[in-house]
């Protein structure tokens, strides 16, 4: 089916989609790229498993593997796309996702909510400045209105009374694991133990000077850094310290 992608950008997450599309667009200079959606109603209860199985009746009329990618909970799903389908996975791109999954940017708000005696918007002002660095007055309203909706139409696997569990591991696929460099979600310890879980074929690289959304940031050098792995992957040739970390 030649009107199917040879890679595939995962988005469950509709309000935050604006920092993927500057890389989206550099990737489409090097190959057929297609975005997959996941959209869910306020009512509908964040379930992994539902999302992968509508993942999976995509691709299952692909005639060939494809390259996922996906930022954050987004590459969850594509990790756990990976595990239960790998014969249908080229390769797997996983950005500011840790080893232990679970640990996204929504664990860290409903963490803070638990801690401290603050409103929503104060602790999603917090996150922004975290995720995002120090920003105008105005920068940040829109930050925190874009994090808000996200928590209340988004997929978010965790809540104040609830913590997902995602067991860590690695894919029989190759693997591809950027991160960066000064990101407080996926810190320099969750970016560490995936050296636990690497195959001769995977990667792990570290943008340099950048925070959770550094694709956004530096798209031009996070689709040259994938394009590379992509065309390794194909000739066999790396291993995974092939573009390492410092």
């Amino acid at each position: 089916m030649t009107q199917l992608p040879n890679a595939l950008w995962l988005s469950v997450s509709p309000s935050l989609r604006r920092f993927d599309q500057r890389l989206i667009h550099q990737l489409t200079r090097q190959a057929a790229v297609r975005c997959w959606e996941y959209l869910q109603t306020e009512d509908e209860p964040c379930c992994l498993d539902v999302a992968v199985t509508l993942l999976h009746d995509y691709l299952k009329h692909c005639d060939r593997p494809v390259h996922l990618l996906g930022h954050g909970i987004s590459g969850v799903i594509g990790l756990l796309y990976a595990r239960s389908h790998p014969n249908r996975v080229k390769s797997l791109t996983l950005l500011s996702v840790g080893a232990n999954p679970a640990v996204t940017w929504h664990a860290h708000y409903y963490g803070l909510r638990q801690l401290l005696p603050c409103s929503r918007t104060v602790i999603l002002g917090q996150m922004a400045r975290l995720m995002f660095g120090p920003q105008s007055s105005g920068v940040t309203t829109a930050l925190v209105n874009a994090l808000e909706q996200e928590l209340d139409r988004g997929f978010a696997p965790h809540s104040l009374v609830y913590q997902t569990a995602i067991a860590p591991g690695g894919i029989e696929a190759p693997l591809l694991i950027c991160q960066g460099a000064h990101d407080v979600i996926v810190d320099a310890n969750q970016q560490g133990q995936w050296q636990h879980w690497l195959k001769p074929s995977d990667c792990l690289w570290q943008c340099p000077e950048s925070k959770h959304f550094f694709h956004y940031d530096y798209p031009q050098r996070v689709a040259e850094t994938i394009s590379s792995y992509w065309r390794s992957s194909s000739s066999a040739v790396h291993s995974s310290t092939c573009i390492g970390l410092p």
